[in-house]
């Protein structure tokens, strides 16, 4: 069989038409999402939930609950993911049922 016929056939059959897109795997997503917080809290403390929502980004339901209640900056710079019950879902099942508006663990699972 003929070289070009050969790569002419392999390029015909893994055509983008023969596989759909894809993303990566909602508990894939969840696990890296802890990972890099994870990390970024080795480098220093998280910005405040307060700041998070001046700067324009929209908080959880539990985080809009500590930028309201008055407490210190640290309690306001915990990472409140790592306590939350979505969290666990998240990285445990794929489609987890989790419907919070603005959790990035619910974002995943779409």
């Amino acid at each position: 069989m003929d070289d070009d016929l050969i790569f002419k056939q392999l390029a015909a059959d893994t055509a983008e038409d023969n596989f759909p897109e894809t993303g990566a795997p909602a508990r894939l997503l969840s696990l890296t999402y802890s990972a890099l917080i994870a990390a970024q809290q080795e480098s220093g403390p998280l910005l405040d939930v307060t700041a998070t929502k001046q700067a324009g980004h929209p908080l959880c339901v539990f985080e809009e609950l500590v930028q309201i209640t008055p407490v210190g900056t640290p309690v306001k710079q915990m990472f409140y993911c790592s306590v939350c019950h979505a969290r666990v879902l998240a990285e445990h099942m794929e489609h987890a049922p989790i419907w919070w508006p603005h959790c990035p663990y619910a974002q995943f699972q779409k």
